[in-house]
């Protein structure tokens, strides 16, 4: 398929040149599959959700940061605030955990009763609507039948479905953001797309809150929502006033990143106010940092606390502190510090393991090591083959007209495939980065929103825990984006029908 003169445009796997059209007839065919679609993958998300709770509601305390979570919850549900109990009976205001997980636990605290499987029931609900969105987001960039299976295979993870029942924010931030990126995605063939794209805001702010570094992909997020001039014409034939095309990119980046803003806007003027100095959402970015200059494995050590900082206690102000002197040390040996990313990198994303873990944790009775190795082999195989489906689609793209140096996105992807097979995962996911960034920025801008945002998702995950410290729960959110990409066949750049 050819674009305006002198953009990229792509075209995926059998993807025949010239623009397809569709009857009315045929667009309201695929939209009652559409919607059947979308019903299955939450029937079977929730089914394969809710069985986890019903194996774990008696038998999986919260554990592990999740008995942070479920504590700070329950004070929210009975009007305590975010607040924390001290054992001598002093209660300090809390920011060092970002409340938006607990937050939405106290919700159904509030409403139901303070109980884990209350909060493995909104863990569910919210997994379910990832995989929908999944499904939604595949959709805009191949078959019904392939975007179908997106969504059941989001539906099914077994990186996802046993996560359920950790009190743990990744699975629900991996959720939260490819809601909005459908949200995002369906701005391109909208009537009145700003709409769709504020919605996005809303919920990457909720994003924002639950894991702050969600910030860094508003921005990206806003621009791609309309960055394709070539989207399909919205249904509706009424004349809508629109702003030009050259500066719809750049409003749907301010309005978005704007609405995120504001979501986390009352929070942010609560923490200047109660903990002493304004932090947008939580106060662990100097202990984090800290750890990463610290850390033997790349991965969480418990922190060995600087002199300077033994006796500070105010939460934000030791934050501070440990951020002071972590920054003070990788002025000192920056190579040192930089040869940890690669390590910090390899507990990131060559094996998740956050459910085994999890599991075994809580209640190593009920989930033995035996059954934590099976599960972390499980999860393996199926990320690692899921993986080879993004890559191979990476690989048979096309380009039109071909970026400057085509070679480089075949050979990236080649990479990738090898590396999936003989090494471990990093390389892969890497690969799958940086071989859709080898598009070049026309394509990207031109391709559906599930090639470009998958990326910037990846990278901007890669480098979060390059600078802090790594582990297999931080790479989590990555898992339904990869997904996705392994279901993407149809043509590029071309809507087929909306969903």
């Amino acid at each position: 398929m050819t674009g305006d003169k002198g953009r990229g445009v792509l075209v995926a796997p059998g993807a025949a040149a010239g623009v397809a059209t569709m009857s009315s007839r045929s667009r309201g065919i695929v939209g009652v599959l559409s919607k059947r679609g979308a019903l299955v993958v939450a029937l079977v998300g929730l089914a394969a959700r809710f069985a986890v709770v019903a194996w774990a509601a008696r038998s999986i305390p919260p554990s592990a940061d999740g008995t942070y979570y479920d504590t700070l919850a329950v004070r929210l549900a009975e009007g305590h605030g975010y607040t924390w109990l001290w054992p001598d009976g002093a209660v300090t205001y809390a920011a060092h955990y970002p409340v938006g997980y607990p937050a939405i636990l106290a919700l159904g605290y509030a409403l139901s009763g303070a109980r884990p499987v209350i909060a493995m029931s909104i863990n569910a609900l919210i997994g379910a609507a990832g995989a929908v969105a999944t499904r939604s987001l595949v959709a805009r960039a191949s078959t019904p039948r392939l975007a179908l299976g997106a969504g059941l295979a989001v539906a099914l993870h077994p990186v996802l479905v046993p996560y359920t029942a950790a009190l743990m924010t990744e699975g629900v931030t991996a959720s939260l953001l490819v809601i909005a990126a459908a949200l995002a995605a369906r701005a391109r063939e909208a009537e009145r797309p700003f709409r769709w794209v504020a919605l996005s805001g809303l919920v990457m702010g909720v994003a924002t809150l639950v894991r702050p570094q969600s910030l860094a992909l508003a921005p990206v997020l806003g621009w791609l929502a309309l960055s394709d001039s070539g989207a399909t014409a919205p249904t509706s034939r009424r004349p809508v006033a629109r702003p030009p095309l050259a500066w719809r990119a750049p409003l749907a980046t301010a309005l978005l990143t704007a609405t995120a803003l504001g979501v986390c806007a009352p929070w942010t003027v609560r923490n200047c106010w109660r903990m002493e100095r304004c932090s947008l959402v939580s106060v662990n970015g100097g202990w984090n940092l800290a750890i990463g200059t610290q850390t033997d494995t790349g991965g969480w050590q418990e922190i060995a606390v600087p002199d300077t900082c033994r006796t500070v206690f105010q939460e934000a102000a030791k934050d501070e502190c440990f951020g002071r002197e972590a920054k003070r040390v990788i002025a000192a040996a920056p190579i040192r510090w930089l040869r940890r990313a690669p390590a910090k990198l390899r507990m990131t994303f060559d094996y998740f393991g956050a459910a085994p873990w999890y599991l075994h944790t809580a209640n190593a009775e009920r989930f033995p090591y035996d059954a934590k190795v099976m599960l972390g082999a499980i999860e393996t195989l199926a990320s690692r083959l899921l993986l080879l489906g993004a890559l191979v689609t990476l690989l048979r793209m096309r380009v039109v007209p071909e970026p400057r140096l085509p070679w480089l996105r075949r050979g990236l992807a080649l990479v990738g495939l090898v590396a999936c097979v003989l090494v471990a995962g990093t390389v892969g996911y890497l690969a799958l980065a940086l071989g859709i960034l080898a598009l070049g920025w026309r394509a990207l801008n031109r391709a559906p929103l599930v090639a470009s945002f998958s990326a910037a998702v990846i990278l901007a995950t890669a480098m979060t825990h390059a600078v802090f410290f790594g582990s297999g729960r931080y790479g989590i959110v990555v898992v339904p984006f990869v997904t996705a990409l392994a279901f993407v066949r149809a043509p590029f750049g071309t809507l087929r029908a909306r969903s």
